[in-house]
């Protein structure tokens, strides 16, 4: 469980601060236009700006923002749908993913940005693609919930066998019992011997209930 929630919180680091390539192809300033040269397949478009302060509460504000894509001659329109993320901050540098865009033919694309960034310092969109690791990033919780699965089963198990009753010997009893009552004898002699000891009985008296009890009357 330890490996679990520590690999979970370090893979989720990583990915974060380290993997995630968000302007691996480009920015494009808020108001503005510029170029940019996208492969083929999935890319991210990310708000990306300067603060003062980490943001709080919902993480970097989302203000109304409008996108243009003009894409290459004879390419298709790609395709591009809302997908809000978390804000990452380092060093006073913000991100948050906005939307995702589906390439399909991989080229120079014309990008025209717009929006009510009167607030924020030097506001772009930037262009690049997650982390390739962050589905390493769910490994961590699964060994967490099998971590938490073995604890379950490991305390039931115990608590059955303790539940168990003991079986004891007739050594654990403190007696050793025998066909012919030897053992029945014994105790009663350490009890007369005790009664001798402690005064309760004479030596006649202890004498007469030896050769009795011997005797097995």
């Amino acid at each position: 469980m330890v490996i679990g929630a520590i690999g979970f919180v370090v893979a989720l680091t990583l990915n974060a601060f380290l993997f995630d390539r968000y302007n691996a192809y480009g920015e494009v300033p808020i108001p503005g236009s510029g170029s940019v040269q996208l492969p083929a397949g999935e890319v991210t478009i990310s708000l990306h700006t300067r603060v003062i302060s980490s943001p709080t509460g919902g993480g970097l504000p989302v203000p109304p923002l409008s996108l243009g894509v003009q894409p290459p001659a004879g390419a298709v329109q790609p395709a591009i749908e809302e997908s809000v993320g978390v804000t990452t901050t380092v060093n006073n540098d913000s991100r948050r993913r906005l939307w995702r865009m589906q390439v399909v033919a991989a080229g120079e694309y014309r990008i025209t940005t717009d929006g009510q960034v009167g607030g924020f310092i030097a506001p772009r969109l930037a262009f690049g693609h997650s982390s390739a690791y962050g589905s390493l990033v769910w490994v961590f919780p699964a060994v967490f919930g099998i971590g938490v699965v073995g604890l379950i089963a490991a305390t039931w198990w115990r608590r059955r066998r303790r539940g168990r009753p003991r079986v004891k010997s007739g050594y654990d009893q403190g007696a050793v019992l025998s066909p012919d009552g030897a053992g029945v004898r014994i105790e009663q002699l350490k009890t007369i011997t005790a009664l001798r000891d402690s005064g309760a009985l004479t030596q006649q008296e202890f004498e007469a209930e030896k050769r009795r009890i011997l005797d097995g009357r």
